[in-house]
């Protein structure tokens, strides 16, 4: 349903000419002056993103910001500001707009990002949280899910998989990450990981008309989707594979740069995945053959 809607926005929306980058990539891109703007949102609600049965309401205001702070990092820009939307079940709604704030607050601290504004409303409905980050770059150009070449060489930030575990609530974005690799590196394409690794691997690699050999056993696996596993019965690769909410980067760079990269030290882990092959799709080679890999994920 999300992908088909999509393709009827953009077409409906692509006439827009002070408008560089929209639907389809992490964040959008928007000239004003010659100047651009990265701008990105995202909504999550209770009973489909969190359970507060499960969690406390300063980890989904947590969630809520670290998520857009994904996408910034995601685009290889600076975040700045951010504008807050809340709407609030009518019982309790005060503290309830408090508790949350105090998440909010805390994962936008360290990265300097100032709430600018916003929107409160009181209904007979679950509690739901929408946040908009404006950022910018400071040099260069955004990254893109677009661009990735053949021969490029796949990086991974982090570990991925089991994040139902808990990590979901409170992820890392990459921020300094992308600050250091933008200084370092030229990033040819980038996108973060939140509907599962292979399904937004899969989408920046349609997005720029490519495919990949993956080395699926190079695949950094989190404690947590083993511990997972356990309980589950499938393997912690399926869940790395497909689990989602890891919040990860996924950068297409050259094999130069990602020799370099791979020996600074910086603020995560990267670790090549695979290379950027001329056929689409995700590949695995197998006794000198190539297999097809099927993506995996959350689709909304």
């Amino acid at each position: 349903m999300e992908q088909s809607f999509l393709a009827y926005l953009r077409g409906r929306t692509r006439h827009l000419p002070q408008v560089d980058v929209g639907i389809g990539d992490d964040a959008a891109v928007i000239q004003t002056d010659g100047n651009s703007i990265i701008a990105c949102t995202d909504q999550i609600i209770e009973g489909v993103d969190f359970d507060l049965n499960e969690c406390e309401l300063a980890d989904v205001g947590y969630k809520a910001m670290a998520i857009n702070l994904s996408d910034i990092a995601a685009m290889g820009a600076a975040p700045q500001s951010a504008l807050v939307t809340l709407a609030l079940p009518r019982e309790n709604a005060t503290r309830i707009a408090g508790e949350v704030y105090e998440g909010i607050l805390e994962a936008a601290e360290p990265f300097g990002v100032a709430i600018a504004g916003g929107d409160l409303s009181t209904y007979e409905g679950p509690l739901s949280i929408s946040i908009t980050i404006l950022g910018k770059v400071d040099s260069g150009k955004p990254w893109l899910r677009s661009g990735a070449r053949e021969g490029d060489v796949v990086l991974a930030s982090g570990s991925f998989g089991g994040s139902i575990r808990g990590r979901h609530l409170r992820p890392t974005p990459r921020v300094e990450l992308a600050t250091q690799v933008r200084r370092l590196a030229d990033v040819h394409a980038a996108i973060d990981v939140s509907d599962g690794l292979s399904l937004d691997l899969d989408r920046m690699c349609a997005k720029s008309g490519v495919g990949i050999e993956l080395d699926t056993d190079a695949i950094p696996i989190h404690p947590d989707a083993i511990a997972l596993a356990d309980e589950t019965g499938r393997t912690a690769f399926q869940h790395a594979w497909s689990d989602g909410e890891d919040f990860e980067l996924l950068l297409a760079v050259s094999p130069d740069d990602a020799d370099r990269l791979r020996t600074e030290t910086l603020a995560a882990p990267l670790t090549a995945i695979g290379k950027i092959v001329g056929r689409t799709g995700l590949w695995q080679k197998q006794d000198g053959k190539y297999v097809r890999l099927s993506p995996q994920g959350y689709m909304h």
